[in-house]
């Protein structure tokens, strides 16, 4: 006696997937499973939303199916899971698609065209890809209330921010502290790793070759950087132990502590 019917060999599993999907909509299997915990415990997950003005790649179906894992599980183990989805409408990514749309560049020229109605463009471009985003998130199974989601531009999110902010202000959690950070000077703001990892190109650059001062003597390290906008910070320069060091006198004038080997390469212009 067979307790399973046989599984065939010749399935076609992108017709099984929209068969369970149109199931799960029919039905109202997503809202079912929170009405039937009504009055049970509650499980809060916290899900970062996307901007919608960028199409979902192969990464979001990653974070997505992982993201979704969560929630499920403990719904499954009875708890009462709200998913509400939420589109993210702040940010560099929709600032720059905005600016090339309207054919400007950079801070003032934003300014010269006017705050309120650049506003208004960022707030249309991001739901360029909502649909598309809506569909994705339903081929991939993510669960969520994509009909009542917050909108991070909105009045009223907005103010539950300063809300919690003053909140944190208000038991002491608040700090200033300082750190370095990649800073853009044509959009006059600091950059996430994020942003950064995408404007990478292969540029050429003069180095930087900074003295500092000895403190008991009337002579100077060189340090050679890439990165100069660190110098502030500098609080201690590093020397390799097995390498050779010499102390001269420069053509300029000045006494130097540098590595032997650099020596004809770094003083010879001088």
């Amino acid at each position: 006696m067979e307790i399973y019917e046989k599984v065939s060999t010749n399935l076609n599993f992108v017709e099984r997937e929209k068969q369970t999907r149109k199931f799960w909509e029919d039905n109202g299997v997503f809202e079912k499973s929170i009405e039937l915990r009504e009055g049970g415990e509650n499980y809060t997950f916290f899900d970062g939303p996307p901007t919608a003005n960028g199409k979902p790649h192969i990464g979001h179906v990653l974070t997505r199916v992982i993201k979704d894992m969560v929630p499920r599980y403990h719904t499954m183990k009875g708890r009462r899971v709200l998913r509400k989805a939420g589109w993210d409408t702040h940010g560099l990514p929709v600032e720059l698609e905005v600016e090339k749309k309207l054919g400007i560049d950079g801070k003032d020229q934003i300014e010269a065209y006017g705050l309120e109605p650049f506003i208004g463009h960022c707030k249309e471009s991001v739901w360029t890809y909502k649909g598309m985003w809506e569909d994705f998130s339903g081929t991939v199974g993510f669960w969520a209330d994509m009909d009542h989601p917050y909108v991070t531009y909105t009045n009223d999110f907005i103010e539950s921010e300063w809300w919690a902010l003053k909140k944190i202000w208000d038991k002491g959690l608040l700090y200033k502290g300082f750190k370095i950070v990649p800073y853009c000077p044509r959009c006059g703001t600091p950059l996430s790793s994020h942003e950064v990892a995408q404007g990478y190109k292969a540029v050429k650059e003069r180095s930087a070759v900074v003295r500092f001062k000895c403190v008991d003597e009337d002579a100077y390290f060189l340090a050679w950087t890439t990165t100069p906008w660190t110098l502030p910070s500098n609080v201690a320069l590093c020397v390799n132990p097995t390498d050779t060091y010499c102390k001269v006198k420069a053509a300029d004038g000045y006494v130097y502590y540098m590595a032997k080997a650099l020596l004809d390469s770094v003083l010879g212009g001088i």
